[in-house]
């Protein structure tokens, strides 16, 4: 199992968690995005740059993932090729989506683009709180101690 981490939006934070988990637990973790990306040296994480482009990120994480993997994306259509391709997607609120909410998420998420194209003002996402850096890490403990053997 890997994870990867579409890293173009991920905040910091999440990041940060993420490498003290692939540290903890040898679990190699990619980071993919469009820039070049700092990360700390460790043979389990790595940052790979993509071409500038819609999607150039999202595409190459569908590409290399397979059966198992745990991709990091608030990205709702990536997360749902990733969960139609087998894998997992988590994302950095601690929330996963799946089989059963992935067209919910898919659906507002196209109601919303739709309204604002057509001149709606709508709010963003919300604020990044500490309860969500709180989320994100018991959600990724209890994904990493039920899928690896230690």
């Amino acid at each position: 199992m890997q994870i990867w981490v579409d890293a173009d939006a991920c905040p910091v934070v999440i990041k940060e968690i993420l490498f003290k988990a692939a540290k903890r637990t040898s679990v190699h973790t990619t980071l993919v995005a469009n820039r070049l990306l700092q990360v700390p040296p460790s043979p389990h994480i790595r940052a790979m740059q993509v071409d500038k482009g819609f999607d150039v990120a999202d595409n190459k994480i569908v590409e290399l993932l397979v059966l198992g993997d745990l991709v990091i994306t608030a990205d709702i259509p990536l997360a749902a090729q990733v969960v139609a391709k087998g894998g997992h997607a988590l994302n950095p609120r601690g929330e996963f989506y799946t089989k059963e909410n992935i067209q919910e998420r898919l659906s507002m998420r196209n109601l919303m683009e739709e309204l604002r194209a057509n001149g709606v003002e709508t709010s963003g996402p919300s604020t990044f709180h500490a309860s969500d850096k709180q989320a994100f890490a018991a959600k990724l403990d209890q994904f990493l101690a039920r899928n690896l053997k230690f």
